[in-house]
């Protein structure tokens, strides 16, 4: 099975019918990322299977929730090197894209893979969470924050929950602690203004690997206090 193949069988399984133009932008952005990543550490998954199904796939998994629709706004939190926001906004292209990363390194490789796929309407913010989640501009202005293995998640939800307007969701993707640190984070959800609307375990296609996908509704607004200044939310969690 060739690398296009496992993409689009791949996207069928998580209930993603994509075609061969997106599938392509998608191989694209892997031959960009595998090149970059030989001068800069952008990803330590260099097998190009893995990277479809690792990086790909699992970024894809977040359409598998029937809260996230096909157009809107979105903020990739801590995006890295463009997971999951800019696979989703391949095969969802209406999305209104925002990628913020505190390096600017990667800010420079993220607008390059936007120019080489030809994808619109995405905003590239250097910067830290804690700053731009209390920036007038940016605080409660999305219908979805999504975020990838930033943070624990009491932590990660006072990056996040700030950025999503009222009635909007913070889709968070998590391995297997998602459950011990989802008890560990109850409280912090509910002073931020979210409650959990659904949970998953989900399987990724060709693999034995099992993630977890969140969804935190934002039912109220935001209290200013937060988020805190850079640092705080790590060394002093809410609890």
């Amino acid at each position: 099975m060739n690398l296009q193949q496992i993409l689009e069988e791949g996207s069928r399984e998580l209930g993603l019918t994509i075609g061969e133009e997106k599938s392509l932008q998608l191989l694209k952005y892997k031959d960009i990322l595998l090149e970059w990543n030989k001068h800069m550490n952008l990803t330590a998954i260099e097998e190009e299977k893995d990277v479809m199904i690792k990086h790909f796939l699992d970024s894809i998994s977040c359409t598998t929730t029937k809260y996230l629709k096909k157009e809107g706004t979105m903020i990739d939190v801590g995006t890295g090197a463009g997971f999951p926001g800019i696979p989703l906004k391949v095969v969802y292209p209406n999305l209104k894209l925002t990628l913020l990363d505190s390096l600017n390194k990667r800010i420079n490789f993220l607008k390059e893979v936007c120019t080489q796929l030809q994808l619109g309407d995405v905003e590239f913010i250097h910067g830290r969470a804690e700053d731009y989640g209390q920036h007038k501009d940016y605080r409660e202005k999305y219908d979805y924050a999504v975020a990838r293995a930033v943070a624990p998640l009491n932590i990660l939800v006072e990056y996040c929950i700030p950025f999503v307007k009222v009635g909007g969701y913070f889709i968070c993707q998590k391995g297997k602690a998602m459950h011990e640190e989802l008890g560990e984070a109850q409280k912090a959800i509910e002073v931020l203004g979210g409650k959990v609307v659904d949970k998953k375990e989900i399987l990724l296609p060709f693999s034995d690997i099992k993630h977890n996908l969140l969804v935190i509704q934002k039912t109220k607004h935001t209290s200013t206090k937060y988020p805190r200044k850079a640092g705080k939310p790590t060394k002093n969690p809410i609890k």
